[in-house]
């Protein structure tokens, strides 16, 4: 049987579209309880090629110095990189996210956080908020229902480090190496005056010589990602299918049920059809196909009646902060968090945390002559002579200090969206409560930073920092308010699930990752015990 046929009569339980923290965790849990599961990744599966990029940003490999863009497609896909352009406004920008198996988390930091409680919560820490915010009172499942699910999402992943003080407790972590002098430095600091800094939570195996490979595939096999930690085994140990470099075009679909999918793999187009279907596709990639997934049932787009699909997009607003210790030494890894200023003087603000290294001083250079070109195109040849003076300075300054970033939650707005189009746009603006939080949290990092001189980098307004983007199709009780149900299924679709952090009704303010992958196995646990009528066979 050739691959086509294979694939159109595959008799599939579930296919999964997208291999990130969602998909390939639901995929792993339904994989071992002997469900049939195919995955199909638009990215390229990097563990199957030699020339895979690792152990370096792909714009190391391009043939001149400058920012990432559709042109270098080629060699962004085979660092596992995203390589298609959106719009914003008048410019185009290729975010830095993940395409390929893992998703972005073969790009992460590793840090696996588990939100508090009132993260569950978010209309509590918002009361009076003005505007036209999309902030519901409460998710439709709280954080004593994924206890049980994050600790299994902490076993699966390998993740060691420090339980947060601040946050319930639970079983301690496996250790991981001691501070670096740095980290040391700064964690005393912070308890000196007060504050209760932790070890930060990491999925990592911390081989000898480990640099964390933040922003770019591990060399090593030591980043617990969704691939290592469950792609690959789901394949090599429960009979699961990958099918990579394929891309999801639309669904079809009655108006209580998806019947296939029309997928394109190597020019060649697919009709796959499956009992269920899970979109996990990231939170930009997942809304665009049900928007352009429209049929006479959906004319909107599918599972779109609301018209919620695309809409309340979040991201994480991230600044850097370089801080220069008395101590020296290398400090790459992502060691310390902070979460004092969650919830301060009465604002939900964000969480502090190590950011591990930059890229390399031609890359950030290549950013930041793009930067100029974007906002002040007449200053981009006054800024060309200063790039050799740029990368040259830029190790030294960033080798004397360490790095922190500030993550504080956005908020969910209606119009605040991911438009389809060529390219798919971007139609996002922060308001004024959003400026106002960001002064107070930059201020209270500010001084609890005292006495050490720091430079702070402010990216947050950034709409190309696309970190963390979530929301876009948000889950809740209430059918006129959300896109899916409390299990994420799509309201009144039978088989149809998203199990991407598209389903974040808040976007709380520390790492998604441990979330998305706790929801992912709960809902495997729904699908797999569940007799829902209507679903084909």
């Amino acid at each position: 049987m050739d691959e086509r046929a294979e694939l159109e009569a595959g008799h599939w339980d579930c296919v999964i579209i997208g291999t990130g923290v969602g998909g390939a965790s639901l995929g792993h849990a339904l994989a071992r309880a002997g469900q049939k599961v195919l995955f199909l990744e638009k990215g390229r599966a990097g563990f199957l090629y030699p020339d895979t990029v690792r152990g370096a940003y792909p714009e190391t490999l391009f043939p001149r110095e400058e920012a990432a863009s559709p042109d270098q497609a080629s060699v962004l896909r085979r660092g596992g990189r995203f390589s298609e352009a959106i719009g914003d406004g008048g410019r185009r920008f290729v975010p830095l996210m993940g395409t390929g198996t893992g998703g972005s988390s073969a790009l992460y930091g590793m840090a696996m956080e588990r939100f508090f409680p009132d993260d569950f919560k978010p209309g509590l820490a918002f009361p009076a908020l003005a505007g036209d915010s999309d902030l519901p009172a409460q998710w439709p499942i709280q954080y004593d229902e994924l206890t049980r699910w994050y600790r299994q999402a902490e076993q699966l992943y390998g993740v060691r480090g420090g339980r947060d003080p601040l946050r319930p407790t639970d079983a301690p972590l496996p250790a991981s190496p001691p501070l670096s002098a740095r980290s040391a430095e700064l964690h005393a600091h912070f308890e000196a005056a007060g504050l209760h800094p932790y070890r930060l939570p990491m999925a990592c195996e911390f081989v000898t010589g480990c640099e964390c490979c933040q922003g770019f595939l591990c060399p090593r096999d030591c980043k617990n990602d969704a691939a290592r930690a469950c792609l690959r085994p789901a394949l090599d140990q429960h009979g699961a299918v990958l099918v990579d470099e394929c891309e999801a075009v639309r669904f079809e679909a009655t108006a209580t049920t998806v019947s296939s999918l029309l997928c394109r793999h190597q020019g060649r187009e697919y009709v796959v059809k499956a009992r269920r279907f899970v979109v996990a596709a990231g939170a930009l990639a997942t809304p665009l196909l049900l928007l352009n997934s429209r049929s006479a049932c959906w004319p909107d787009g599918l599972a779109n009646r609301t018209g919620l699909v695309g809409r309340n997009l979040m991201r994480h607003f991230v600044d850097l902060y370089l801080v220069f210790t008395r101590a020296r030494g290398e400090n790459r890894q992502k060691e310390i968090g902070l979460s004092d200023f969650y919830a301060r003087d009465g604002r939900k603000l964000g969480t502090l945390q190590s950011f591990g290294a930059l890229p390399p001083a031609s890359v950030l250079a290549a950013t930041m002559a793009q930067d100029v070109a974007d906002v002040a195109p007449w200053a981009a040849p006054l800024f060309a002579p200063l790039r050799p003076f740029v990368k040259a300075t830029l190790p030294h300054v960033f080798g004397r200090g360490i790095l922190l970033a500030g993550i504080m939650e956005d908020l969910p707005y209606r119009d605040n969206r991911i438009v389809p189009g060529d390219p798919p746009r971007l139609e996002y603006s922060l308001r004024t409560q959003d400026h106002a939080r960001l002064r107070h949290f930059r201020s209270s990092i500010a001084d609890t930073l005292k006495p050490y001189r720091f430079l702070a980098l402010r990216q947050a307004e950034k709409n190309a920092m696309l970190a963390h983007v979530c929301g876009t199709c948000r889950f809740g009780d209430d059918p006129q308010a959300s896109v899916l149900d409390r299990n994420n299924r799509a309201h009144g679709i039978d088989n149809l699930y998203v199990v991407d952090a598209s389903f974040f009704p808040s976007s709380a303010g520390t790492n998604p990752a441990l979330t998305i992958a706790a929801n992912a196995l709960r809902v495997a646990d729904v699908m797999l015990s569940s007799n829902e009528q209507g679903v084909p066979r």
